[in-house]
């Protein structure tokens, strides 16, 4: 805790109202973000022994919990969400030559670093691993230290009305009318400021819908195969419905983990969770919420196969989301085979077997992708002046290894289609198989644009997110679904 000086400590218990200690909440407040939450997601990233010690760290209640994750988590203030209405408050109070006063329950080392890291508080009070600073116990701490009615507290939440009945003045910050009618204070004015409450538009942009459309390779197996039936189709439906709930899912779960490293790319810290325009715990329950349903809803598909799938997709995705996108290599083939488990999927929903062409084809197309995406991470990093990808395990001088892959691995693809156009599967599926041979050049055009709009650093991180917005990708991809319906046709 700060030292204060024994000419401040009396300034404040003198209570004059020019030097009355301003004092001031940290999570929800002075953050726009809550600490208990951004160190437990990061505490989770550390696998099932830290799940583990998590659990055990329950036992030390709410106060005991935060003192566990502080001493196995380090959080860098540098990239928090600050509220720059309270920082003028602080600052405003700061050249009235007032005493300025941290106080939060988080604990005592977080609450340090963030002092430390603005330079504007005078005093730093936490919880300390047996008293939880909230509510109540924050009121009378306050009121022992600084005297009744001796300080102006400034927070966010209904839990701080204790506080304010014992504050000489409030600072409110984000309160809806209601609750800011139910704040009283020992006599002295109360101040609102305005934050407009998270609706549900930075969740539903946290959920990704837009990534729904890597889904579609559900359907893959269903017009690869010519199947029309009515029952097949609610199948895919239905599995479609029950993996973009669950990708959801992760994806909430992959913010929520990622929140220091969004911080640190240019494009990643506009994040909902990130930038400190949506609730931690709102997106912690949903999360949670998005994975029951998705279960829910893929028990109607009544494959218990594709449950099985569906797991494993969920287990391999949050595997990615802890550890393996950290891992060399790895987390490229991990990418590619999440996108080729939906094509599985897609078979397993609808009881169609897959070809071995379209799985090796699936498997080579959607490495290059993956490739892509790191390359163009990558080409973003070094126009950032930063010699490694934020949260990777490359630096950019892989650039030209990562490039070959995408390069390698896409040829490869449409070399295996080639393949397929001289297998016996084609001749019974379609009326003129040889129109099908001028998608070949179409992909080959396509995958090295891509490369090479990744290389000179004009495309999307996404390829996937690319190719939807791109008006050259969608040419390719109705001169490919042209070639399909005519060579389909008798």
């Amino acid at each position: 805790m700060t030292v204060v000086s024994a000419v401040q400590r009396q300034a404040a218990d003198d209570g004059a109202s020019g030097l009355r200690p301003l004092v001031v909440d940290l999570d929800g407040t002075l953050l726009r973000t809550d600490l208990l939450f951004e160190t437990l997601w990061r505490a989770l990233a550390g696998g099932p022994s830290a799940v583990l010690a998590l659990l055990g760290a329950l036992g030390g209640g709410r106060a005991g919990l935060k003192a566990h994750l502080a001493d196995v988590v380090t959080i860098d203030p540098v990239g928090l969400p600050y509220d720059g209405q309270v920082l003028e408050q602080i600052r405003a109070a700061r050249a009235q030559g007032r005493l300025t006063v941290l106080c939060t329950a988080s604990d005592q080392r977080l609450a340090d670093a963030v002092a430390g890291h603005l330079g504007l508080f005078d005093a730093v009070h936490g919880s300390e691993g047996v008293r939880n600073l909230k509510g109540a116990r924050k009121a009378e701490f306050l009121a022992e230290r600084y005297g009744e009615a001796g300080f102006d507290y400034a927070g966010d939440a209904l839990a701080d009305r204790a506080v304010w009945r014992r504050a000489h003045g409030a600072i409110t910050v984000g309160l809806s009318g209601p609750a800011r009618a139910a704040v009283r204070t020992a006599g002295g004015p109360v101040v609102h400021l305005d934050r407009a409450a998270p609706g549900p538009v930075p969740y539903l942009k946290a959920m990704r819908p837009h990534q729904w459309l890597k889904n579609l390779l559900i359907f893959l197996p269903l017009l690869a195969a010519h199947d029309l039936s009515l029952a097949a189709w609610q199948a895919a439906i239905a599995a479609f419905i029950a993996f973009s709930l669950i990708a959801s899912s992760v994806y909430l779960a992959n913010d929520l983990l990622d929140l220091e490293a969004d911080r640190a790319h240019p494009r990643k810290r506009s994040r909902p969770f990130a930038a400190g325009a949506a609730s931690l715990v709102v997106g912690t329950g949903l999360t949670l919420l998005l994975l029951v349903a998705g279960f829910a809803i893929a028990t109607l598909v009544g494959q218990p196969l594709f449950l099985a799938v569906l797991a494993g997709y969920f287990v391999l995705t949050t595997a990615y989301s802890l550890w393996l996108k950290r891992r060399l290599v790895i987390d490229i083939c991990t990418l590619a085979g999440l996108y080729t488990l939906r094509v599985i999927a897609g078979g397993v929903a609808t009881g169609i077997a897959l070809s071995e062409w379209l799985l090796g084809f699936s498997i080579f197309f959607f490495l290059s992708l993956a490739a892509v995406k790191r390359q163009a991470e990558l080409v973003d990093g070094l126009a950032s002046g930063r010699a490694e990808a934020a949260g990777r395990a490359y630096r950019t001088d892989d650039l030209p290894i990562i490039s070959a892959m995408a390069i390698a691995a896409g040829y490869a693809s449409v070399l295996l289609f080639a393949l397929y156009l001289n297998s016996s599967a084609v001749l019974k599926l379609y009326a003129h198989p040889k129109l099908l041979w001028a998608i070949g050049p179409v992909l080959l055009y396509w995958i090295s644009r891509v490369v090479m709009r990744a290389h000179r650093g004009t495309m999307h991180d996404d390829p996937i997110i690319f190719a939807v917005r791109d008006r050259v990708s969608h040419v390719c991809g109705v001169i490919i679904v042209a070639v399909v319906l005519a060579a389909s046709l008798p």
